[in-house]
């Protein structure tokens, strides 16, 4: 969730979106809802969703009105299945609206916990709430959470070039913990201007290894 995200969308037009993204921009403004992810995180999800395997499961948390969701139902595969989390009853209420009919999306009224009984995941969204370590949250573990070579996506960091990162003067413990996480191959993509987002991919095990050699 982004500030001002939701604005981002109409400055841009909203006929350059996906129809079911600008769908929820649209309701977001409606609802004064300026969270939406910014649309240039928007995309690196739905390129990360192309690229998932068939029946792919996709998992996310603070859902909004759906805009994340629907960057990734617009390029994940037909069989794939999409949860989302949201605390809130109206973006509840407002995501299924606009989600209805693909059979693929589940949005539920619920907090973090519930996602977990419909993992482990090929691409889990951390967008609000518990799990990205933000916010005094504890971190999710990736191991736990995440298929084989399944990506964590953790959105929403302030551009830096500093190494360590820092933010407003302080180490940017959350951001560090992701890029430097042993269970995870990490890149941090600056999507836009004033916008960084953290993308590791799960690595094998020793034991992953071991089967993929032995196989002929």
């Amino acid at each position: 969730m982004s500030p001002r995200g939701t604005d981002r969308y109409f400055a841009a037009g909203l006929e350059t979106f996906p129809a079911a993204v600008a769908a929820a921009a649209v309701a977001a403004r409606d609802s004064a809802f300026d969270l939406c992810v910014h649309p240039a995180t928007g995309q690196l999800l739905a390129d990360l969703a192309a690229a998932l395997p068939a029946g792919a499961r996709v998992g996310e948390t603070g859902t909004g009105t759906g805009a994340g969701v629907a960057w990734m139902a617009s390029t994940a595969p037909p069989d794939a299945h999409i949860v989302s989390v949201e605390i809130d009853p109206g973006r509840v209420t407002t995501a299924r609206r606009v989600l209805e009919g693909d059979q693929r999306v589940t949005i539920l009224e619920a907090g973090v916990e519930a996602l977990w009984d419909h993992g482990p995941f090929d691409l889990l969204v951390l967008d609000g709430g518990p799990g990205s370590g933000k916010e005094g949250h504890e971190p999710v573990s990736p191991r736990a959470r995440l298929r084989a070579g399944g990506r964590i996506v953790i959105d929403d960091f302030t551009p830096t070039t500093e190494w360590p990162p820092r933010f407003g003067g302080e180490l940017d413990h959350p951001r560090l913990h992701w890029l430097t996480h042993p269970d995870l191959d990490s890149e941090e993509h600056l999507v836009a201007p004033d916008m960084a987002v953290v993308v590791g991919r799960l690595r094998p095990t020793r034991r992953d290894r071991l089967v993929r050699s032995s196989v002929p």
